[in-house]
């Protein structure tokens, strides 16, 4: 929805600006400088990307519109799993989670927090890092530097799509001056026609470089920066869990492994210290209900 209100801002303030300095709309509606513009540029992004960079740029477009999941209930469900899990290897030993780490889909501990199941690549870094830790013989900074590793891998592969769509961005202006000059060539081919009619084509010669400029940086470039946040949400919550279970490898207890966590989330969607207990204990509380009604 804000991405929606953004280009209505957008049109709306160029087009109103241009209305009232005494400019005709009529002018700017070009087609054929949108298909000349347009489609070098897609077929730049063609060029420029690998098979598999497209159907990952296409893709992301396409959460763009979407609201994040990253957020403060994520989060909740994410560390009080984390805290679970914690507890039950801190009382059970590493081989009582091994079921639910193996299977987290049919794992009861799991069930318990749906929002985790349904984002596979939490689930799996999860479970594959639980796995790697009660193998036995783990170094913890081995470990950490396996988790940095992967989370780097992460990143350049989200970057892929948002650079992608940026590189788009930076070329539109030298596509809408491409477009621009054709038309200038266009109107000097006809210099034989009348002063008011060579002025016509001139002006919609010179749409083109005002076309390109609004596209890269009124709505195509705009969505490069956006792609690059939500990105960052999708690894900041990688980095909770990691920082999370580097805790628990040296040894310190769960309570105090799930606040080292909660310290790296930004603070717009970070639970303060009470809010994590309350759910918590609320969670406790209805487990425990839960158990008594069963039996």
């Amino acid at each position: 929805m804000l991405i929606i209100i953004g280009y209505i801002v957008v049109i709306a303030s160029a087009l109103v600006g241009y209305v009232l300095t005494g400019g005709y709309l009529a002018v700017l509606f070009q087609p054929l400088e949108f298909l000349i513009i347009g489609g070098t540029a897609i077929g730049a992004f063609i060029v420029s990307n690998e098979k598999k960079a497209i159907k990952a740029t296409i893709k992301s477009l396409g959460s763009l519109f979407k609201t994040s999941n990253y957020n403060k209930a994520l989060y909740l469900t994410l560390i009080n799993l984390m805290y679970n899990l914690l507890t039950k290897v801190r009382q059970n030993g590493g081989l009582s989670i091994e079921q639910d780490i193996d299977n987290p889909k049919e794992s009861a501990l799991f069930k318990k927090y749906p929002l985790i199941l349904a984002n596979p690549q939490i689930c799996d870094f999860i479970t594959d890092y639980f796995r790697l830790m009660i193998s036995g013989n783990t170094d913890v900074y081995e470990i950490e530097a396996l988790m940095n590793e992967e989370i780097e891998t992460c990143t350049n592969e989200l970057e892929k799509p948002a650079y992608a769509i940026s590189c788009v961005g930076d070329g539109l202006p030298a596509f809408g001056i491409v477009a621009a000059v054709m038309g200038v060539i266009n109107t000097l081919a006809q210099a034989d026609r009348p002063a008011n009619e060579l002025g016509e084509l001139i002006a919609h010669a010179m749409v083109g470089t005002f076309l390109g400029i609004l596209l890269a940086y009124g709505f195509v470039s705009p969505l490069a920066a956006l792609l690059r946040q939500k990105n960052a949400d999708t690894v900041k919550i990688l980095e909770c869990i990691k920082v999370i279970l580097i805790a628990s490898m040296h040894d310190y207890a769960p309570q105090i492994c799930i606040e080292f966590g909660r310290k790296t989330i930004f603070s717009h969607e970070r639970p303060s210290f009470f809010e994590l207990e309350k759910y918590i204990q609320e969670v406790k509380d209805k487990n425990a209900n839960s158990k008594e009604n069963r039996e």
